[in-house]
C-alpha cells in the first residue's frame, strides 16, 4: 500500500557567511530513490521553499546518474509554513548536509510537524546532519524528543575529521547527549543506524540507504 513520506531539506547555503553549504545530495537522492522504488508518494519541503541548495562537495567524485537525476525534485520545494494537513503523512525524513545545522534546529514549524507526527506514531527519520532538525523538538509533555532515546548522527569525531567543526553553531553529537539522548557512535564513516521505536537515525552519508530501508520496513 502506498504511503506518503515528507522529506524536509535545508535551504541554508552558507556557514556563517564563510563557506558555501547546502544539502548533501546523496542523502536526499538515495533515500528518494528507495522510497520511489517502493511506490510511495513523496513531498519535498524546506524552511524557505523554492530551490534547495546542494553542497558542491557532495557532487565531487563518482556520483551515480540516478542520484544526480533526483536534483530536479529540489527545484521547487514546498515551504514548511504551507504544510497544513499533516494527517496525510506516514513518515518524515530529514537528509543532512551542513546547511541543516543553520536552519533546522530553530525552525518552530518543523518542530511542530515532527512532534505531531511522532505523537501520531508516525515514522520520524533523519541521517547525518539531518538530526539537527530533531534537537529543538519537544513532546507535548515538554521533554525533548531525543531524551532517553537511542540515536546516532554525524559524530563529533567525523565533524573534526571534516575540519568544519570550527564553523558549526554546535556539535550535533554533543548537543544530543546534552538533551539526554543515548547517543551511539560507530567508527568514522561506518554504515550505522539506530532505531528506537518509530525514531530512526543514521550516522553519516554512508548510512542513508540503510536508514531508508529501515523506514520502509517500519511503513510495511
Amino acid at each position: 500500500m502506498s504511503k506518503h513520506i515528507l522529506m524536509v531539506v535545508t535551504t541554508a547555503d552558507h556557514m556563517n557567511n564563510e563557506h558555501s553549504t547546502g544539502l548533501w545530495l546523496s542523502e536526499f537522492g538515495e533515500a528518494y530513490v528507495e522510497f520511489a522504488k517502493a511506490g510511495h508518494t513523496i513531498t519535498v519541503a524546506s524552511p524557505k521553499g523554492g530551490k534547495a541548495p546542494v553542497d558542491d562537495r557532495s557532487l565531487e567524485g563518482e556520483v551515480p546518474q540516478e542520484i544526480l537525476d533526483t536534483a530536479k525534485y529540489l527545484e521547487n520545494t514546498l515551504k514548511l509554513e504551507e504544510l497544513t494537513e499533516l494527517d496525510g503523512f506516514d513518515a518524515i525524513f530529514l537528509p543532512g548536509g551542513h546547511g541543516t545545522m543553520f536552519d533546522l534546529p530553530e525552525n518552530t514549524k518543523l518542530q511542530e510537524v515532527i512532534r505531531d507526527l511522532y505523537e501520531q506514531n508516525k515514522v520520524v527519520a533523519a541521517v547525518c546532519h539531518g538530526p539537527a532538525g530533531l534537537v529543538g523538538v519537544k513532546l507535548s509533555d515538554g521533554t525533548p524528543l531525543v531524551s532517553g532515546k537511542k540515536v546516532t548522527a554525524f559524530t563529533d569525531a567525523e565533524e573534526v575529521a571534516t575540519t568544519l567543526d570550527q564553523y558549526m553553531p554546535f556539535l550535533l553529537e554533543t548537543r544530543m547527549r546534552e538533551l539526554g539522548a543515548h547517543f551511539v557512535a560507530a567508527e568514522n564513516w561506518a554504515d550505522h543506524v539506530q532505531r528506537d521505536g518509530q525514531l530512526i537515525t543514521g550516522q553519516n552519508p554512508q548510512s542513508t540507504i540503510s536508514v531508508a530501508k529501515e523506514v520502509l520496513k517500519q511503513l510495511a
